[in-house]
């Protein structure tokens, strides 16, 4: 089969080792390419003490290249302990993987095709190494979704308890719990902000960064301490284009001959966490912020619709937050977008 034109061919003469693992839950599904030929594949359980033997057995293995999946927070700890250990490694995005496997024209989806498919990508494609976060950035992370999953419990609570309320045959004791567990939550989830707060206070780059995203009309602690823990994550160097990417922000168009012209959407292709931290003080800059209320609604009176609009604002928001941080300074909104004068 001829080779896709961007795809690299690795001489058969050429000594080259190369590593895929596919990333679950509960298992590590590693396949080695040696020389251009696939290993059988091997598997490992996922709790620390098989990953620590996964690791220990590629660490002897010189000049390994490793590709694994960004799967969310199974992929993470692996990642760590690879790098820490001094193994090539590079994460990439899973839609570059499907993508790959669709050129190599492989019909099959198993973990271990998976994971092969892994080991041919980083034996062809350029090696572009992992950058390891910093421990607190890290726990930033963790700090910001625990936050966002109490936030989500809170808000299923507080339905469940409407839904109660709406029958007249619910107990009192019944409702009385409802409301309890809707107090708990809010207590818990201003003890993560607090604890979260307490962590940026100590490192001066993050203080920077909270003090830059506080100044935005929408944007309080607790929105920047989502947006900081998966913004600061980001590979470094990325153009403002590129985070748009990564939050899956993009427009995806579909066109094809004179025919088919299907509806530009969102490409959703992306890190959730990063659209779900900018919609909330997307719909309060626009309420609060006179340059953010004018683009919304000139684009309202161009023909998008409220939600159209609402995430062409997070977008520009993105790009803003990004020259923000890239460039020290604080948020500009006439930059946003600038209030037409009233023609006298």
């Amino acid at each position: 089969m001829t080779p896709h034109p961007l795809i690299k061919t690795v001489p058969e003469s050429q000594p080259a080792l190369f590593a895929g693992i596919d990333v679950g839950a509960e298992e590590l599904i590693l396949v080695i390419r040696k020389n251009g030929k696939s290993v059988d594949p091997q598997k490992f359980a996922n709790p620390p003490a098989d990953r620590a033997r996964l690791v220990k057995k590629l660490v002897k293995l010189p000049g390994l290249i490793v590709c694994l999946e960004a799967t969310g927070i199974y992929h993470f700890d692996l990642a760590l302990a690879l790098h820490d250990a001094g193994v090539l490694l590079r994460v990439i995005n899973p839609k570059a993987s499907h993508n790959f496997a669709k050129v190599l024209m492989k019909n099959s989806k198993t973990d271990a095709v998976d994971a092969d498919t892994l080991a041919e990508y980083a034996a062809r494609m350029d090696f572009v190494a992992w950058t390891r976060p910093t421990n607190e950035k890290l726990a930033l992370r963790s700090f910001a979704r625990r936050i966002n999953a109490l936030t989500g419990q809170k808000a299923a609570a507080k339905n469940h308890l409407h839904a109660l309320a709406a029958s007249q045959e619910t107990p009192k004791a019944v409702l009385k719990d409802a409301k309890l567990a809707i107090t708990q939550l809010e207590k818990r989830i201003d003890q993560m902000t607090a604890q979260a707060l307490l962590l940026i206070a100590k490192h001066p780059e993050l203080n920077r960064v909270l003090t830059l995203l506080t100044g935005i009309k929408g944007i309080a602690e607790t929105s920047a301490i989502a947006l900081m823990g998966e913004l600061l994550l980001l590979p470094p160097g990325l153009s403002h284009r590129e985070w748009v990417k990564f939050a899956g922000l993009d427009p995806k168009a579909f066109d094809s001959g004179k025919s088919v012209h299907k509806k530009t959407r969102m490409s959703k292709a992306g890190n959730r966490h990063i659209r779900s931290a900018l919609y909330m003080p997307a719909l309060s800059a626009k309420t609060h912020d006179a340059h953010v209320s004018a683009f919304f609604q000139h684009l309202i009176a161009n023909g998008k619709k409220p939600l159209q609009a609402v995430c062409a604002v997070m977008r520009k928001l993105l790009h803003a937050i990004h020259g923000m941080l890239k460039n020290d300074t604080p948020f500009d909104n006439t930059r946003f977008y600038a209030i037409p004068v009233a023609a006298n």
